[in-house]
């Protein structure tokens, strides 16, 4: 379809598309989310300062390397979709890949909305040289990405998307978009004691291999650099997964003072190996679900009153759901057993705090090493998502 027939399609179909370029688009942008799904009981909406800060190029370090286009779909006068096109160049250097990504993608249920939103992807995308669209995706793999294809009726988390079945529905009506990449989500049962499994396997490798847990105090993350060697970790662990893009020394700074000043230390949990001057060759970071939380933020906010709910799940551990936000061991250590070690650790304090689940976050469909640790917790696969790939050359 030529630009001239898309103009020409909006038109008979009263859909008009629009760049944002302003303070004032940007936050209509963020606020269609909220409105679009008020009151939906899975949906988790992120936090407005979070979305300002990651959609504002001074704001966001990954800017440093990529570029990006917001656009938003009208319908009678009223927004009806947005979309984001993101070019990441560092991704599609490592890739070998001329790709433009979408992202942050919602849309009524009128698929003439949501293929006027993908249209304008499109093109932008051949307008700087891209050859295919993929998503939806964000900036790096510290955002959610993946269409839910199923699992909606699941409380959604933080780091992941939620949307309406008809989202799927739409791509498979469209022409030419194919099936890229596909992930599975994992709700795991908190047990009783410590499977067996993994104590044995920890207390193993503690004496062959000398592989022992480390806690962390603050200062030693933010003085002594162990929040540096936490990020280094995950860019090793991640480097070879589908679009991973490697995190930049500003990007490690800026996850370091995001994610850990208000990190309760007892759920991080990292794995030192004392044969090689207490290097650090695995983490695992978790944190009390702030899904519920976050819902009962209006649009988005902290005030007036959603911060105390945010501060009970942080602080009160008010939430039956751990979630497992990064979790990663360096490739040679990985056929040891080393991540038994971050289980024997974190289990006890998830039953301290009476937590009832834990919730994995996204791992592609053939990463059976993965999946296969999960085995003694009773794993659940209650999610799956999508990502999307159409060529445009």
């Amino acid at each position: 379809m030529t630009v001239g027939e898309r103009h020409k399609l909006n038109i008979m179909t009263g859909i008009e598309i629009r760049k944002v370029n302003d303070r004032k688009g940007l936050e209509a942008f963020i606020q269609f989310h909220y409105d679009l799904y008020r009151g939906d009981p899975y949906d988790v909406p992120n936090l407005h300062s979070d979305e300002i800060g990651t959609l504002s190029q001074d704001k966001n370090p990954a800017f440093d390397f990529c570029e990006a286009q917001y656009f938003l779909a009208y319908k009678d006068g009223k927004v009806a979709g947005r979309v984001a096109a993101i070019i990441n160049h560092k991704a599609n250097s490592r890739w070998q890949q001329k790709r433009v990504r979408f992202g942050w993608i919602d849309f009524i249920d009128d698929i003439h909305v949501s293929q006027a939103l993908l249209n304008a992807v499109e093109q932008w995308g051949k307008e700087k040289g891209m050859e295919e669209v993929v998503g939806p995706l964000g900036f790096t793999d510290m955002d959610p990405e993946g269409m839910l294809t199923w699992g909606f009726d699941q409380l959604g988390t933080q780091a992941t998307i939620y949307n309406y079945p008809y989202y799927p529905e739409h791509m498979e009506k469209m022409e030419g978009w194919v099936k890229d990449n596909d992930y599975v989500e994992y709700k795991l049962m908190v047990p009783d004691a410590i499977p067996e499994k993994y104590v044995k396997v920890a207390q193993m490798i503690e004496k062959r291999y000398n592989l022992h847990v480390k806690k962390l105090t603050r200062k030693e993350i933010f003085q002594e650099g162990y929040g540096q060697r936490i990020f280094e970790i995950i860019n090793e662990t991640f480097k070879d997964l589908y679009g991973y893009s490697e995190l930049s020394q500003k990007q490690i700074d800026h996850y370091v003072k995001m994610y850990l000043p208000m990190a309760d230390l007892n759920l991080i949990t990292l794995i030192e190996d004392w044969n090689a001057d207490k290097k650090v060759i695995g983490v695992g970071i978790t944190i009390p679900s702030l899904s519920r939380a976050f819902q009962k933020c209006r649009n988005g906010r902290l005030f007036p009153f959603g911060w105390w709910h945010v501060l009970g799940a942080l602080k009160y551990q008010k939430t039956d759901i751990v979630d497992l936000l990064l979790l990663g061991i360096l490739p040679e250590y990985r056929a040891k057993g080393a991540n038994a070690l971050l289980f024997y650790d974190l289990i006890p304090w998830y039953q301290k705090y009476g937590y009832k689940w834990g919730e994995t976050q996204v791992e592609m469909e053939t990463n059976t090493k993965v999946q296969s640790q999960w085995g003694p917790l009773e794993p659940i696969n209650h999610k799956r998502r999508r990502c999307y790939l159409k060529k445009i050359v």
